[in-house]
């Protein structure tokens, strides 16, 4: 599915890599082609949404930048973005492809016995010779340290609670194969909001354990992910400690509370009143390489409540940014030294009943095929408590699929 679906300009792959919750929604889908479009300019990407979505009773796939923000919040961004996804796209694909159990699905406005006959003899894996990568820091260990204990002092001040701050790595001459690179990505960190994402030149390829959001009939779901701790999977006593040791832990624990309260009032405007609950807090999720702590925040959405309405009360998401919203998208901006683009946003679909389900965009990389510029960012929430050293390393951490897939191909 993968092999055949990166052929085409636009391309949508997102697979939960079988991993199952009590919010489990699609197992596999694939979206190749396109047949309509929403491609609005910067500045300009909402007015029109809600009419392009209402007059398409069918999928749509999609993202939404983080860089939205700006048209939200009507804040602005200096820093340059050389990967340059737009602030927000949708499409209603040609084909679809969607695997359930032992069963495949294909929907296609060409003929999907056609369709079929390409995808079975598809090439499993088509590799192409990478050339040797050069992986740079935005900024060096000491800025990063430097500037986490500028935050604390916004904190200290009052400027904020928590600020999630980002740093990216980078490669230019970066000349690699993404659907390779995206299947070993997925190999060594199988999480279930991965996705391959194509919009002409440039390539998401993305190993997210995160919700955004959710939508069940009148049902919105958001599960952030605050907290986190590395796995030790050669003792699996030692590697109960560490998650035990992240669920006790005072420091992660106030992290996600802030961030859940965030999430109940970005919900609380939108849904009906006395709805929004927390479902599940504090809780211990296993990754390959991580244990998180997630928290499940629910609420029953408002009646005639349309998809651009649910975007402003709502995102960008509360686990990507702190509180209150704005101050912390304004210090960001301030400090870091790259506009995030696609990471930290999502990237989902909505069906034609218009639900929808949308990942954050985290543990991914970023690729402008055009410019041979390769991209990935890192981030966490900072706090008063936070240790810069501490965050730097938990940094490292989180990159260290992205970070084994790309010594590999050198």
């Amino acid at each position: 599915m993968l092999n055949w679906g990166s052929r085409f300009n636009i391309c949508s792959f997102l697979d939960n890599h079988q991993y199952h919750s009590d919010h489990h929604s699609i197992e596999c889908i694939l979206a190749a082609g396109a047949v309509s479009v929403y491609e609005p300019p910067s500045g300009q990407s909402l007015p029109g949404l809600d009419e392009y979505l209402q007059g398409r009773n069918d999928w749509i796939f999609g993202h939404i930048s983080y860089d939205l923000k700006n048209e939200i919040w009507n804040l602005s961004s200096a820093h340059p973005d050389p990967i340059g996804f737009p602030d927000l796209f949708f499409f209603q694909p040609e084909t679809i492809v969607q695997l359930s159990g032992s069963e495949a699905t294909i929907r296609s406005f060409t003929d999907p016995q056609q369709v079929y006959n390409e995808l079975i003899t598809a090439p499993v894996f088509n590799e192409q010779p990478n050339g040797k990568l050069e992986i740079r820091a935005r900024i060096g260990k000491d800025q990063y340290t430097g500037t986490i204990e500028k935050l604390r002092q916004h904190i200290r001040r009052g400027d904020c609670y928590e600020i999630n701050f980002c740093q990216e790595f980078y490669a230019e001459n970066a000349r690699v194969d993404p659907t390779a690179l995206y299947q070993s990505l997925t190999a060594v960190s199988p999480n279930p909001f991965a996705c391959f994402y194509k919009q002409r030149h440039r390539y998401l390829l993305c190993a997210s354990p995160e919700r955004y959001l959710q939508k069940k009939g009148d049902l919105l779901i958001s599960q952030p992910i605050k907290g986190t701790i590395k796995r030790d999977t050669t003792n699996q006593e030692a590697d109960q400690q560490l998650a035990r040791t992240l669920s006790l832990s005072e420091k992660d624990k106030s992290e996600n509370v802030m961030v859940v309260d965030l999430v109940r009032n970005d919900l609380s405007r939108i849904c009906r009143e006395g709805t929004v609950a927390v479902s599940e807090l504090f809780s211990i999720h296993s990754f390959p390489q991580v244990h998180q702590m997630i928290s499940t925040i629910t609420g029953r959405l408002e009646e005639h409540t349309g998809f651009t309405e649910i975007l402003r009360a709502t995102f960008p998401m509360g686990s990507m940014t702190g509180a209150p919203k704005k101050n912390v998208l304004l210090l960001t901006e301030q400090y870091e030294r790259t506009r995030r683009g696609i990471y930290s946003g999502a990237v989902g679909y909505i069906t034609p009943e218009k639900d929808f389900d949308f990942n954050v965009v985290i543990r991914s990389i970023l690729y402008n095929e055009a410019d041979h510029y390769l991209s990935y960012l890192v981030g966490g929430g900072i706090t008063f408590y936070s240790d810069a050293e501490n965050e730097y390393e938990e940094c490292l951490l989180k990159a260290t699929a992205i970070n084994k897939v790309l010594q590999a191909e050198n």
